[in-house]
Formats: C-alpha cells, structure tokens, sequence
C-alpha cells in the first residue's frame, strides 16, 4: 500500500470546551495528509491546480474511536484506496504517535473537475502516472 504519515502536535486551539480535538477538524487533518500524498506522488495539489484541474470533497466520513488531546502527536496517514474514472478516494487514519490504537479512520471522494467548467473530467494522465510510480512509503 502506497501511504504517506505526518505528524501533528495538537495545539489547544483545536481542542474544545473538553480539552479534547473538536470533531470537525479531523477534516483538516485529512487533508494535510491528503496534500502530503499528493506530494510524495510528485503531483502536487498546486501542479493539479496550474494544470486546470481540481479535486473537490465530493463525500467524506469519518468514524471517531477515540479522542485526541491538547498536546497529543499524532500520525495521520492517507493512502489512495480507489481510483476509477473521475473518482479519487483517499482514506486516512489518525493515531497517537508510538501507539497502534486508531482514533478516527474514514475517507474522502473527490472528483476531478475541470476548472474552467467546474464539471468532472478525467484525471490528468501526470497524476496517473504518478500515482503508478509513487514508491511504497
């Protein structure tokens, strides 16, 4: 599996009233990941955009095992689990660094869209190609 894993201090500024990560920034964790997927690639999500082409979140879930704290450091991992046609879905991980246990696992879909047009279009043959030579991390 082609996957790539970041690390993240939690600040308090994403903690809520509990002192634990407020739900919906798990999201934004998703795409730090996401972008550092892209890449590892060697296409990154600015090249997509240059070349015309974007990848909005079309669905995403996320299923919460357990929470994180202020001052955790995570290991966020993302990896492509499906590639078909116009789709692109990426699914992530969230763990405390040095443990097994997952806090939150879920996913994104993306769809390619032409930028001018904002409808789907196929995925850029450089993203494809480089998602076939990206080397097992």
């Amino acid at each position: 599996m082609k996957k790539v894993t970041i690390e993240y201090r939690v600040p308090y500024a994403d903690t809520d009233q509990m002192g634990v990560v407020y739900y919906g920034n798990y999201l934004t964790f998703f795409e730090r990941s996401r972008n550092e997927l892209m890449r590892a690639c060697g296409y990154t999500y600015k090249q997509c955009e240059e070349e015309g082409f974007a990848l909005p979140v079309a669905h995403a879930e996320l299923d919460y095992k357990s929470p994180a704290r202020y001052d955790d450091l995570l290991e966020i991992s993302a990896w492509v689990q499906l590639q078909k046609g116009v789709r692109l879905e990426i699914a992530c991980e969230v763990k405390r660094k040095g443990e097994d246990k997952v806090l939150v696992k879920g996913f994104t879909r993306h769809a390619f869209v032409d930028l001018k047009t904002l409808y789907p279009c196929p995925p850029p043959e450089k993203f494809l190609a480089a998602l076939e030579a990206m080397p097992e991390l």
